[in-house]
């Protein structure tokens, strides 16, 4: 079972999953602009679907493959999103990671926000090597995000995702330890665990 901490930055809050949490993904996920921008968010969002999303989250936590982290404003106690490292492998060290944020919570920076400490959580608690991620093509606001906390794009996986019946080309970014370490990311930013 992987131990979550509870993570903080000068805005956010961010703690683990639990079950009352799925009112807040419920609504959030169910607006359009947010499936429009996910690879595999679901829309129109399912009735029950937050309840079995935090359900198969408790259970990969306790297999040890997955982390998933609410996002909150310290200010409004309030959901902003959802940030997670899944897919663990620990056989080569690896994970991707995931997120994204409620529509009223766009373009206030706290994605880039939530980053460092998500990293520092996977370098270090996580003993990670490598951390990837993926998004649209159409959604460089992702790509944006990723840059500006070290990831480098590694490649373009063309037609790699179906999405409104159309199938997209996917970015596919990552970020090693070791240039994690050497451009000081986690240390360059107000960030504890």
């Amino acid at each position: 079972m992987l131990i979550q901490p509870i993570l903080e930055t000068s805005r956010l809050v961010l703690r683990p999953l639990s079950p009352g949490d799925a009112p807040s993904i419920q609504s959030a996920a169910s607006a359009r602009e947010v499936a429009d921008a996910m690879i595999s968010v679901p829309h129109p969002y399912p009735d029950g679907e937050a309840e079995q999303y935090i359900s198969r989250q408790a259970a990969a936590r306790e297999a040890g493959q997955a982390a998933a982290f609410v996002i909150e404003s310290k200010a409004e106690q309030a959901f902003r999103g959802l940030i997670e490292i899944r897919e663990i492998e620990p056989e080569h060290f690896q994970a991707e990671l995931s997120f994204w944020l409620a529509v009223e919570a766009w373009g206030q920076g706290y994605m880039s926000e939530a980053l460092p400490p998500m990293l520092k959580f996977g370098f270090q608690n996580l003993d990670l090597n490598r951390l990837y991620a993926h998004h649209m093509v159409r959604n460089p606001g992702s790509g944006k995000v990723l840059s500006k906390n070290g990831f480098v794009q590694e490649g373009v996986l063309r037609q790699r995702v179906r999405k409104w019946g159309v199938f997209e080309d996917v970015k596919l970014w990552a970020l090693l330890r070791e240039d994690w370490l050497r451009e000081g990311i986690s240390v360059s930013r107000s960030v504890s665990c």
